[in-house]
């Protein structure tokens, strides 16, 4: 079998909603899981937009090759991850600079997603090659061996991040989503962690309202970063 290529999903496809970025409040990067795609999950800008905002938010989804980030689950050792994860990573860091590049600010850029998007969301925010605005997981945890000794955070202070998990979830350990929003406090982010009893893998009204709670807290955000 030939050796993947060592940044597999570059090339992929972009989709796009709302804003241009040039001009927009805020930008929206939305992660699709395991088996998703960009299309399916750019379906939730509706959800997650504040009133008000209606063409103010740049919604970015980007494609995974083979519909997947990373071929492992989240849980395992990185390297077995490897060269996916890094490849995925690098596919954030392109759409992080390309909304700096439009004058979009640090702070105002968000990253969301789903099961492996909101794994790979809260893993792109605690590594910190570029400062974001704030995190959105819906059912998702740090990537990485629980047991694995993993660098120190970046000064997250202020940075809101929210993490929804049901305790029924067989694809997401709830005690590791729940260490995972212990570990952004311990490095000063505002974490909205819940705990969601009998939910299964899905996401529920009530974390689409505290992710649109957080959209509408950075677009209203008056003291850019750069």
């Amino acid at each position: 079998m030939s050796e993947p290529r060592p940044h597999p999903h570059q090339g992929e496809r972009l989709i796009e909603s709302g804003a241009p970025l040039d001009g927009a409040a805020a930008v929206g990067i939305l992660i699709h899981g395991r088996g998703s795609s960009g299309s399916e999950i750019i379906r939730l800008a509706a959800h997650l937009s504040p009133e008000g905002t209606n063409g103010r938010i740049a919604w970015l989804a980007p494609q995974a090759a083979g519909n997947q980030w990373y071929p492992h689950r989240f849980l395992e050792p990185v390297e077995r991850n490897e060269p996916f994860l890094s490849s995925a990573l690098r596919v954030i860091d392109d759409l992080v600079d390309s909304a700096h590049a439009a004058g979009v600010p640090a702070n105002q850029v968000v990253i969301g997603g789903f099961s492996q998007g909101a794994c790979l969301g809260l893993e792109y925010a605690a590594r910190g090659s570029r400062p974001v605005g704030g995190v959105i997981a819906f059912a998702g945890a740090l990537i990485g061996a629980p047991d694995d000794a993993r660098a120190p955070l970046p000064d997250l202070s202020g940075v809101p991040v929210f993490i929804g998990c049901g305790d029924m979830d067989a694809h997401i350990d709830i005690a590791l989503a729940e260490g995972s929003a212990q570990t952004f406090r311990d490095a000063g982010a505002e974490v909205d962690f819940r705990r969601y009893g009998g939910l299964h893998h899905t996401i529920v009204e009530d974390e689409l309202a505290a992710a649109k709670a957080l959209m509408s807290r950075v677009v209203s955000a008056s003291h850019p970063v750069p």
